[in-house]
C-alpha cells in the first residue's frame, strides 16, 4: 500500500473514532440525543405564556432571565401522542444558529460519550418519527439513541412554503 493511502486510511479511523458528547432524554418511550455544545441549560417546567399564530407545536414563550424564548413540545413537533407533563418533565434549552429555543422533553437521562464510529445514518422512517429530523442513530449496549438535527427540528414549515412562494 502506498503511504498517501495508508495516510487516508489513518485519518479515516481518527475521524471513526471521534467521540461526541450528548444530552440524552426521553419523549414518549424513545431515547434521543443532542449534542451538549448546543445545550445551555436544562430547567424545570414553568408557565407557559401562549402567543397565538404561532405553529401548532410551539406552545408559547417564557422569560428567562430576562432574555423571552419561545418553547416548542418535542412530542408535537415529532407528531408523537401528547401526553401531561409529570414532575420529570424538562425544558432543554438549546442554541442554534444564534437561536436560542425550550424544548419540552419528557425526561433528561444522562450525559453520554459517544463514538461516531456506533453512530449510522437513519433508516427512512422510524418509530413514526420523520427521518428529516433525525441526524444519526447510535447503537449503545441493547439500545438505540435517536440524534436529532436541530437545524430541521427548528426548520418552520410554514415559513419555508412563504418564503418558496415569493
Amino acid at each position: 500500500m502506498s503511504e498517501e493511502i495508508q495516510n487516508i486510511n489513518l485519518q479515516l479511523n481518527e475521524v471513526s473514532e471521534e467521540l461526541i458528547q450528548v444530552v440524552s432524554f426521553r419523549i414518549a418511550n424513545e431515547e434521543f440525543g443532542i449534542d451538549i455544545i448546543r445545550v445551555q441549560e436544562i430547567i424545570r417546567m414553568v408557565d407557559i405564556t401562549r402567543v397565538p399564530n404561532t405553529p401548532d407545536y410551539v406552545i408559547g414563550v417564557i422569560n428567562l432571565r430576562g432574555k423571552v424564548i419561545p418553547i416548542i413540545d418535542m412530542r408535537r413537533r415529532l407528531n408523537l401522542v401528547e401526553a401531561p407533563y409529570t414532575k420529570e418533565t424538562r425544558i432543554v434549552v438549546i442554541e442554534e444558529e444564534g437561536k436560542v429555543v425550550g424544548f419540552i422533553v419528557d425526561s433528561v437521562s444522562e450525559v453520554l460519550r459517544i463514538s461516531n464510529s456506533i453512530t449510522e445514518p437513519p433508516p427512512p422512517m422510524v418509530s413514526g418519527i420523520s427521518s428529516d429530523f433525525i441526524s444519526s442513530i447510535a447503537k449503545l449496549d441493547g439500545r438505540l439513541l435517536i440524534l436529532l438535527d436541530l437545524e430541521k427540528v427548528l426548520m418552520n414549515e410554514e415559513v419555508e412554503e412563504q418564503e418558496s412562494k415569493e
